[in-house]
């Protein structure tokens, strides 16, 4: 198993957040509402899958040692809890 690398999560959220609302959010929404994006916070590279998975093996592909922000595109929450 891969170790995490040490991060700073409230960095990685408030970086996260900021890319997809201000770069992302209106360029993404209309073609791939619904499915995940992965955000890279450092280079703001993103990558977008049906599901958690597939968008962080996407990812990981290209940045096997990075932690990423997850968002489900057009909502508030990758997911919901009932």
């Amino acid at each position: 198993m891969d170790a995490v690398p040490a991060v700073n999560k409230e960095r990685l959220v408030a970086q996260g957040e900021a890319l997809y609302q201000q770069r992302l959010k209106s360029q993404l929404d209309p073609t791939y509402h619904g499915q995940i994006v992965a955000i890279e916070v450092e280079s703001g590279d993103y990558f977008i899958g049906k599901s958690v998975t597939e968008a962080a093996r996407k990812a990981r592909e290209k940045y096997p040692e990075k932690v990423f922000y997850f968002v489900k595109i057009g909502f508030p929450a990758v997911h919901v809890r009932r």
